[in-house]
C-alpha cells in the first residue's frame, strides 16, 4: 500500500541525485524522501543501481550532483553515523571472532539501543546457541541472520537494507519483514532493495523504481 506523503519533514530525502562512473549514468536524478514510519522499497533489474543507490546514502560513494537531507539538514559524517545503519550485501563480520564476539565489536564501533542487548537479538534472528561459534563456520544464511541481529542492535533510526532477503529461506524473509515492521512502530524506518520477488512488509510504504539508463 502507499500512503499520502506526510507534511512532516522526511528521516531522509534527496533531491537531483545523480551517479555516473566512468561518464557513464548509473541512475539519477532522483527525487525521494522516507518518513519515519515508513519503508521505501527500491526495485529494479540487476544493473540499475540499487546497491551503488544505498552506497551513496551510506556515504561509501559520492554522488556527481543532488542533495541528501537527514531531518531536514544537509548530510555530514557525523549525521550518517547517528542516523543510518547499513546492511550491504557482504556481511561485514570478522571470521575468526566467533558470533557473540562479533556483536561486542560491532556494538562498541556503532553504538548500541539501550533497550537491546546481544543475547536477545540473537534469540530474534534464531542464533541462540551460536555465540561461540566462529563467524567463518556459519552458513551464508546464518552470516546474513548475525548481521541482522546488528541491524536490531543499532540505536540508528535509518535501516538501509540492500537485498536483505538473499540467503534467507521463508522462515528467514518472514523474519525480516517482522523485524522491519518492529522498527517502524519504533519510530524508525528503512530503505529496501528488491527485486519485487518477495511481499513488502506490512507497513506505510513508498516506492522507488529504477530503470536501466542508455
Amino acid at each position: 500500500m502507499t500512503d499520502t506523503p506526510s507534511t512532516t519533514v522526511p528521516l531522509l530525502s534527496a533531491r537531483n541525485l545523480v551517479f555516473t562512473r566512468n561518464e557513464i549514468p548509473v541512475f539519477g536524478p532522483l527525487d525521494f524522501a522516507v518518513d519515519i514510519g515508513e519503508a521505501l522499497l527500491v526495485q529494479g533489474d540487476n544493473g540499475v543501481g540499487k546497491t551503488t543507490l544505498l552506497r551513496v546514502l551510506a556515504g561509501l560513494l559520492q554522488a556527481d550532483t543532488g542533495q541528501i537531507q537527514i531531518e531536514g539538514a544537509p548530510v555530514t559524517p557525523g549525521l550518517r553515523a547517528n542516523a543510518i545503519a547499513y546492511l550491504g550485501h557482504l556481511p561485514g563480520l570478522k571470521a575468526d571472532l566467533s558470533v557473540a564476539e562479533n556483536l561486542a565489536f560491532l556494538c562498541r564501533l556503532h553504538g548500541q539501543r539501550s533497550s537491546q542487548n546481544p543475547n536477545d537479538a540473537l534469540h530474534i534472528v534464531g542464533l541462540t546457541g551460536y555465540e561461540d561459534t566462529p563467524a567463518r563456520q556459519l552458513s551464508a544464511g546464518q552470516k546474513k541472520r548475525l548481521s541482522l541481529a546488528r541491524m536490531w542492535l543499532s540505536p540508528a533510526p535509518l535501516w538501509l537494507m540492500d537485498e536483505p532477503y538473499a540467503n534467507l529461506d521463508l522462515d528467514g524473509i518472514n523474519l525480516v519483514n517482522r523485524m522491519i515492521s518492529a522498527h517502524l512502530r519504533a519510530q524508525g524506518a528503512a530503505l529496501v532493495t528488491t527485486h519485487g520477488a518477495y511481499a513488502a512488509p506490512p507497513v506505510r510504504t513508498r516506492m522507488l523504481q529504477l530503470e536501466r539508463r542508455s
